[in-house]
């Protein structure tokens, strides 16, 4: 069972924000940093990075403070008897895996709350098992830097516009570092090189284009990324093992046995 009382996202506040409740809420409180904050933690004020999440048990000592110009969280303060949350560490911030994600799903959880809906109960069961399973990755997970954080939204943006014209210059440039260093903590972080991964995301994206069978295979490959079309197939065949011809027919096939199973 889960209950919100109150789920905000960006609160921002100025430089001397204090969050004092010594004998804590009735209920969990969770929240996500977006700047540089102090916590109090194991008797002592201590700071901690942007992007830290921290969750707090029902009557356990809440105290942070701002450390920067200003500070801004997303937090939410609920009921819940579910294990997934008594999972995570009380009292003790750690850093997001990937905090976009996270974020998205505050906004999600705002939206939800505030609509009545015929499916908010279940929309909110589901936001929130969502985010915890992200903020337990995160927690099992340490060794975070802004450059990692840099390194997601260079990953978020090739596989959300993989025909775009990317080549190891322009990530490199895009995250802010040196083509060689790029080529190497790429492949150390997500255990694929920035340019496999690229074709590997064109190349998902060609065999929906040919499963959709709309279009020409000529156009398949300029919406992937390719100028050359004897080039996407030759990469295309090498990767799947099939012509993107062959692969159309066995896809059109497939569906076809689908809709029409011998009995």
């Amino acid at each position: 069972m889960n209950h919100i009382h109150y789920v905000g996202s960006d609160a921002a506040h100025d430089s001397n924000f204090v969050f004092d409740i010594p004998q804590g809420h009735q209920c969990w409180l969770l929240v996500i940093t977006k700047t540089p904050a102090q916590f109090w933690v194991n008797g002592e004020l201590q700071k901690y990075p942007s992007q830290s999440a921290v969750l707090y048990r029902a009557h356990q000592k809440i105290y942070y403070k701002a450390c920067a110009d200003k500070y801004v969280n997303d937090w939410i303060r609920f009921e819940s008897d579910e294990p997934y949350v008594s999972n995570l560490p009380s009292g003790i911030p750690f850093s997001l895996d990937d905090p976009d994600y996270c974020h998205k799903l505050i906004e999600l959880l705002v939206i939800e709350h505030h609509f009545n809906r015929d499916y908010k109960k279940s929309s909110i069961d589901c936001l929130l098992r969502t985010l915890f399973n992200k903020l337990l990755e995160s927690y099992c997970h340490d060794g975070f830097t802004t450059q990692y954080y840099d390194l997601l939204r260079l990953r978020a943006a090739i596989q959300n516009s993989p025909g775009d014209h990317w080549t190891v210059p322009k990530m490199a440039e895009y995250v802010r570092i040196s083509p060689g260093y790029l080529q190497t903590i790429y492949k150390k972080t997500f255990g694929i090189s920035c340019m496999e991964d690229v074709i590997n995301c064109r190349i998902r994206l060609a065999k929906e284009y040919l499963f959709q069978g709309s279009r020409t295979i000529h156009e398949v490959a300029d919406r992937c990324g390719y100028q050359n079309v004897e080039h996407f197939c030759r990469q295309f065949k090498q990767v799947t093992g099939f012509s993107p011809r062959n692969f159309r027919l066995q896809a059109s096939h497939s569906e076809q046995v689908r809709e029409h199973p011998v009995i």
